[in-house]
């Protein structure tokens, strides 16, 4: 594994263990040039997955845009990392197990949404704003209405 600090070649893996979602391993290294320490993370991945954007432009599935997107749309939101973690291996195992090689950033879309909105109505909202391209407040009165209703049933 490159050394993110010195670009050296080679690091040691000092530590491994389980996520506690038991999605991943934890690996801590340390370089053998620099002597700086760093963690990677080991995920299992089906198979390479790439989504159809609008328009339908083709990109590799990145997991790291959805934690992004998570990250942003729970930013300030007191909710623990680990939930987080939960949400974006949820998400990602759903599109592996959907058997497609292909999937419309539309469903992915989707999925985030569902999550979301079991995770925390603020969020939802914030998501949903940039999601489904809100351009004024009346949006996001009709859309917040909506979860409201939504909520006391």
């Amino acid at each position: 594994m490159r050394c993110p600090f010195c670009a050296h070649d080679d690091s040691q893996v000092k530590d491994s263990r389980p996520t506690e979602d038991n999605t991943a391993i934890r690996r801590r290294r340390q370089c053998e040039s620099c002597g700086a320490r760093f963690t990677t993370f080991e995920r299992v991945q089906l198979r390479d997955i790439v989504v159809i954007k609008r328009g339908d432009a083709r990109e590799p599935f990145d997991r790291a845009k959805i934690e992004q997107s998570v990250a942003l749309a729970t930013r300030k939101r007191g909710i623990a990392q680990e939930r987080l973690d939960q949400l974006v291996s949820g998400i990602q195992r759903q599109i592996e197990t959907l058997g497609e090689s292909e999937v419309p950033a539309k469903a992915i879309g989707e999925m985030v949404m569902d999550g979301l909105r079991a995770l925390d109505s603020v969020a939802y909202i914030r998501f949903a704003s940039v999601y489904r391209e809100f351009s004024e407040a009346r949006d996001f009165e009709e859309f917040a209405s909506s979860v409201r209703d939504a909520g006391t049933e």
